[in-house]
């Protein structure tokens, strides 16, 4: 019996040391990037700026995969069927493991299909309106929609899209209406906001930026607890009276379920050296953001917050999209 015992254990043994050789050697070939857009935007910048310092970091290259179309779930799919040793990561972000998994039936699930490594950083969207909408402040906005009750529109990227839910999530804490006019992108939403054929919009903070310095939009406030370093004097939802109302454009690395725990420790220590160079900081303030350094378990429960409060403003207004 103890013969046979030990013949069992035996492949066990064996397997064992050559797994944590495998591990401890780990990177030994290059790595696949996946970004769930096509190249040439913010995002496709983004994964580029980090992998770019991280590959130098770990010895070994990050090769980037643009993966655009299904808005993320070709690039989520692709990642969550992928062996999960380290070698495919999925730079996840809001619409991916937030608000798409809020709103439509998606073939993945944001959580149980993907192992955390960790945050990258995040954004704010910015209240802006048409620059001849006679207020300056989020009060005064609130007071104006109270007086014009059904005259006022609000443009979006699209129907589910962060500007969208972010509105939504807005008039429901203001008790008030506004007309919601999706577009296809954040870039033709801007272009009738300033021709006033609609009066406010929910945008990220980096796509808003150049319309602000131009003056052809006027800012009201940022989402989130604190001030953003480029707009100082502009304050927060938080400051403006709507405690704790959060809207981020977030960026965050996943790889498929079930990688081996130190492979993901080492590449989440690794990733926090990157996010934690002043030049990096830098380097993402071109995309207005803010590096957020999280354990995989804080990235895990942030993704969860996440879908948790898209899914209550989405079920609460009535938004369910098709997949």
């Amino acid at each position: 019996m103890k013969r046979r015992t030990l013949l069992q254990a035996a492949p066990a043994l064996i397997c064992a040391p050559q797994l944590a050789l495998a591990q401890s050697s780990f990177p030994n070939k290059p790595i696949r990037y996946i970004v769930p857009v096509a190249a040439g935007g913010g995002s496709d910048m983004v994964g580029r700026t980090v992998t770019e310092r991280w590959g130098a970091l770990l010895k070994q290259s990050f090769i980037v995969d643009n993966q655009g179309g299904g808005g993320g779930v070709i690039a989520c799919q692709a990642t969550m069927r992928a062996p999960a040793d380290g070698y495919t990561l999925l730079q996840g972000y809001v619409a991916t493991h937030g608000t798409s998994p809020a709103t439509r039936k998606l073939p993945y699930d944001p959580i149980k299909d993907f192992t955390p490594i960790g945050m990258i950083g995040a954004t704010p969207n910015v209240l802006v309106v048409n620059s001849s909408v006679p207020v300056t402040n989020v009060k005064e906005f609130v007071e104006y929609l109270k007086k014009n009750p059904g005259k006022v529109s609000y443009g979006s990227a699209g129907a589910g899209s962060l500007t969208h839910l972010t509105m939504e999530l807005f008039k429901q804490q203001v008790n008030s209406f506004m007309v919601h006019i999706p577009y296809r992108g954040v870039a033709p939403a801007f272009t009738d906001l300033i021709g006033n054929q609609t009066q406010a919009m929910f945008p990220g903070l980096a796509a808003a930026i150049p319309h602000i310095r131009s003056g052809r939009v006027r800012p009201l406030a940022v989402t989130g607890t604190v001030r953003h370093p480029q707009f100082k004097d502009l304050p927060t939802l938080d400051e403006s009276g709507y405690k704790g109302f959060d809207a981020q454009q977030w960026y965050g690395v996943v790889g498929p379920a079930g990688m081996p725990a130190p492979v993901v420790k080492q590449l989440n220590d690794t990733l926090a050296v990157v996010l934690k160079a002043p030049d990096m900081r830098e380097k993402l303030s071109i995309e207005a953001i803010e590096p957020m350094v999280m354990t995989p378990e804080q990235f895990a429960a942030f993704m969860k917050t996440d879908i948790a409060r898209w899914t209550k403003i989405a079920k609460d207004r009535n938004i369910q999209l098709d997949s």
